[in-house]
């Protein structure tokens, strides 16, 4: 296999492309080896809704779009980026606030790091952020 895999998707900044996003990422995952029906690729799934639910809710309609890119290492990382046009980062809430929403980032890291991996938010040389996890990739790839 290849030292890396890579592929990625651009879309509006519509509530419908969070489920465009999420069949994206798991369809080319499976491609890559992961089997949909896995609980990993629900991890996935999940963690793939919340970056792109963030990434079209609250940059408040100064990003028209956002695009997930995903990257497979030497069949060791793999790592998933949202990367919008909006130059603020997201904020950590505090534990106290009593919200119905705000939580995705939260929902993010625990879930990224059971998986022992970690998330990263990075700037853009072009004014955005990306925001993005890293996970171990326990899946062997099977080649494209």
């Amino acid at each position: 296999m290849a030292d890396h895999l890579e592929a990625s998707v651009t879309l509006p900044s519509d509530p419908a492309s969070v489920s465009t996003a999420r069949t994206y990422v798991v369809s080319t995952l499976a491609e890559w080896g992961l089997p949909p029906e896995t609980e990993a690729a629900d991890t996935i799934r999940l963690i793939v809704s919340e970056l792109a639910t963030n990434a079209v809710q609250h940059t408040f309609g100064q990003s028209p779009t956002f695009t997930v890119a995903l990257r497979l290492d030497r069949d060791e990382q793999l790592r998933i980026g949202v990367t919008d046009s909006h130059p603020r980062f997201p904020k950590r809430l505090p534990a106290a606030v009593q919200q119905d929403n705000g939580r995705g980032l939260v929902i993010i890291r625990w879930l990224t790091a059971e998986c022992g991996g970690r998330l990263r938010v990075r700037p853009t040389r072009e004014g955005g952020k990306t925001v993005s996890i890293e996970l171990p990739w326990t899946v062997p790839a099977r080649p494209v």
